[in-house]
Formats: structure tokens, C-alpha cells, sequence
């Protein structure tokens, strides 16, 4: 079974509400918001998987597209030092992805529970939410109600909620 389809039976055994699409590869914002269903009321997420120096702790930090990202400000903000962006190769052992299919959903595949999911607060806003099934040819749109209050809890991540603005 494709990580795809292990995403789409979660959610289908959670009974959890959701728009599925199947499209050509997205491998940029720009392709996301390409999309024909991207419209004013859906947001498409950032996805960054960082790390500190040893490889030791993972973050999976969720990010509006066009906001400006500084790792110095969100490595502060978690009280890590020195946060990098996580090399691609890590991604297979990791959360048995590969680069361009990151997705909050790929937490249901962190067994050992290395990665800390980050979410911006500004994120969450009325109308809904996409991310790839942890596949690029694929997108999943969630009301945002449904994501923060169904999705986020049943990913079994320790979640951290930040605000970046004004740092």
C-alpha cells in the first residue's frame, strides 16, 4: 500500500472530513497555488523540516506561504539552538517520505516519535486547509475546525503553537 493510501484509510477510519484531489506534481507553492481548487478561503501550508545540529530532535514547522521564515526567530522561539533545515536523506527513515510530500499527515508515520509538529499561528484562519496526503499529486483540503481540532490531536505529535510576527 502507498504511504497515499495509508493516509487516506487513516483519515477514512477517523471519519474525518475531508476534499480529496489527485493532480499533477506540486513541488513549489507556486504549483499548489496553481491548483484549480486554490481559492481566497484555503490555506496552503509551508511544510519545513528542521533539525538541531545533531540530529537529534526533529521539527516539522507549518508556515503561510508568503510569510517570511528566519530559523534564528523559530529556533529561539522553541528554545533550540543552532536549527537547520533537515537534509532530504533524512526524510526516508524518518517518516518514510521523500523530498517535495512533507505533510503534517507523514506524523502518523513517525513511529518513534522524533518530530515535534510547529504550527504558526497564522495558519489558522476561517475556511479550510490543504496539505499532500504525502504524496505531491495528491491534496487533501480539511475545514480548518475540523484539522485543528480532529486532525492535529489524532497525529499523536507533541504539537507546539508559535507567533512569529514582530521578532
Amino acid at each position: 500500500m502507498s504511504v497515499k493510501q495509508t493516509i487516506l484509510q487513516r483519515l477514512d477510519a477517523l471519519q474525518i472530513p475531508y476534499e480529496h484531489y489527485e493532480h499533477e506534481a506540486a513541488y513549489t507553492m507556486e504549483d499548489c497555488l496553481r491548483l484549480p481548487y486554490a481559492a481566497p478561503d484555503v490555506m496552503f501550508c509551508k511544510n519545513i523540516l528542521l533539525c538541531n545540529r545533531q540530529k537529534t530532535a526533529y521539527y516539522l514547522y507549518v508556515t503561510p506561504p508568503a510569510k517570511p521564515f528566519r530559523t534564528a526567530v523559530v529556533s529561539k522561539l522553541l528554545g533550540v539552538s543552532r536549527l537547520s533545515f533537515a537534509p532530504a536523506e533524512d526524510l526516508p527513515g524518518l517518516l518514510s517520505l521523500t523530498s517535495g510530500s512533507l505533510s503534517p499527515l507523514a506524523l502518523w508515520l513517525d513511529e518513534g516519535r522524533r518530530v515535534t509538529l510547529v504550527i504558526d499561528r497564522d495558519v489558522q484562519k476561517e475556511g479550510r486547509i490543504a496539505f499532500h496526503p504525502c504524496d505531491n499529486t495528491a491534496t487533501v483540503l480539511f475545514d480548518q475546525a475540523i484539522f485543528f481540532s480532529r486532525v492535529v490531536p489524532a497525529l499523536g505529535a507533541n504539537t507546539v503553537y508559535l507567533s512569529t510576527e514582530d521578532r
